[in-house]
């Protein structure tokens, strides 16, 4: 429930800074700052993305999806990555254009501020939504966070600019500008295509590995040795099996008790791994 209301807030967040960037382009008629809007326009389609994948991902595993449904979790940041790329490119088209029919800027001062105050909001609820993100462990919510995060790095690059234009004079300046902005969102945006990608593909999770065999080791005098661990990531969720050998002598009763603690104290431990133990005799 805390990931669909943070969600809902980032959606209607996105939509009031959306109007207040437009402003602060209608004030001023600068191609940067209309590109700093742009990206809110992709801000919004990203969340209300983010809002459809957190509501699927809450959904019960089910004989279609035996293992749940977090995985779309990180689709959504996949395609939140191909938003931004999208912005991007945006971004260079309208900057393009004007670069060599630079038009007059108009109210640079109240534009700035207008801008501003959209900024801190972004900043704000980019916060809001990381930290909610490493409390409940959703990708999508981290995704949107470091989208927001990345808005407001572009557009204190265009406060900056925009200054320059105002103390030289050189117009130009607000189409390179826009041009800087797009070359920041875009690495942005291919840094989450490739994170997400990660997981997609069933990487090993190093740190839950780690922990595991930390677990392991302390119970050592009961079992010979372990091995063939594999580990993949679901959403918030860490799958891991591994074979376990241990004395042939004891009972399959025995040997289900042991498991049965093992899995125990690593739940207790790392509440977000479901471990898998398969026994086998000593070779």
């Amino acid at each position: 429930m805390k990931k669909k209301q943070t969600a809902l807030i980032a959606i209607l967040g996105g939509l009031a800074i959306l109007g207040i960037k437009f402003l602060a382009y209608f004030v001023s008629n600068s191609v940067a700052l209309l590109s700093d809007a742009l990206e809110s326009i992709v801000n919004i389609a990203a969340s209300v993305l983010m809002f459809f994948s957190i509501y699927i991902s809450e959904k019960p595993a089910d004989d279609s999806h035996k293992y749940g449904h977090q995985k779309v979790e990180e689709i959504s940041r996949l395609l939140e990555g191909l938003f931004i790329v999208a912005a991007a490119l945006l971004i260079i088209y309208a900057a393009a254009n004007r670069l060599f029919a630079v038009s007059e800027l108009f109210e640079l001062n109240l534009a700035i501020g207008i801008s501003m105050l959209a900024t801190a909001l972004n900043g704000g609820l980019s916060w809001f939504l990381s930290r909610t993100a490493r409390e409940v462990g959703s990708a999508a919510l981290e995704g949107d966070a470091k989208h927001l995060f990345s808005d407001v790095v572009s557009s204190v690059a265009v406060w900056i600019g925009l200054f320059i234009v105002q103390f030289t004079g050189w117009r130009s300046v607000d189409s390179i500008l826009a041009f800087v902005v797009a070359a920041l969102i875009g690495r942005m945006g291919i840094g989450l295509i490739l994170k997400s990608s990660q997981p997609l593909m069933d990487r090993a999770c190093a740190e839950e590995e780690k922990k595991i065999k930390e677990v392991l080791m302390r119970h050592k005098y009961r079992f010979i040795d372990f091995h063939d661990m594999k580990s993949r990531r679901n959403g918030n969720q860490v799958f891991c099996e591994l074979h376990l050998s241990v004395d042939g002598s004891l009972t399959v009763t025995e040997s289900h008790d042991l498991t049965d603690h093992l899995e125990s104290e690593l739940k207790d431990e790392l509440p977000n791994v479901i471990l898998t133990i398969h026994v086998e005799p000593r070779m």
